[in-house]
């Protein structure tokens, strides 16, 4: 880019399709923001005379986005995706004895063997993910599988059942 202006255009002309290309990705608006923002600030503070395309632009977006995403710990990755937030989950209500109760029958019936074992390694002996991973030898992604799929077949048995 040769001058503020040119990079001013360019900005304008594609800022939202790069925006909702990095919100397609992430799914964080934040974060979407920041990546679009950075790649002109790359763009800027490059001084080569090289104009960059639509293309260009919007794989420079899907880079920064896939090297955002790689730098994630997996642990990070599968908390946003599928986990209440932390303050959302301690400031909830926990149900009466009478819920729980329903919760341990369902856990123990519509649960498969090793999906229980993950339940009570993170919820009764508050494993962390990669140590449930290490004692059942399987991968820490199917714990999170077996875990997401528990909390799911939990949650729609209870709506369920009122």
């Amino acid at each position: 880019m040769k001058n503020k202006n040119d990079i001013e255009r360019l900005f304008k002309a594609n800022y939202e399709r790069m925006y909702r290309f990095a919100v397609a990705i992430l799914h964080d608006d934040d974060l979407a923001h920041d990546i679009v923002h950075d790649v002109f600030t790359a763009i800027l503070d490059n001084k080569s005379d090289n104009t960059a395309t639509e293309a260009y632009l919007l794989r420079a977006v899907r880079n920064r986005c896939l090297n955002h995403i790689r730098d994630c710990g997996i642990h990070q990755r599968v908390e946003n995706r599928y986990f209440i937030e932390n303050e959302e989950y301690d400031s909830e209500d926990w149900p009466d004895d009478e819920t729980m109760a329903r919760i341990q029958t369902l856990i123990r019936s519509d649960l498969t063997p090793q999906a229980r074992k993950v339940m009570e390694l993170r919820f009764s002996d508050g494993l962390q993910f990669s140590k449930i991973a290490g004692i059942m030898n399987i991968s820490e992604s199917a714990v999170y599988r077996h875990l997401n799929n528990a909390l799911k077949t939990l949650r729609q048995k209870l709506i369920n059942n009122g």
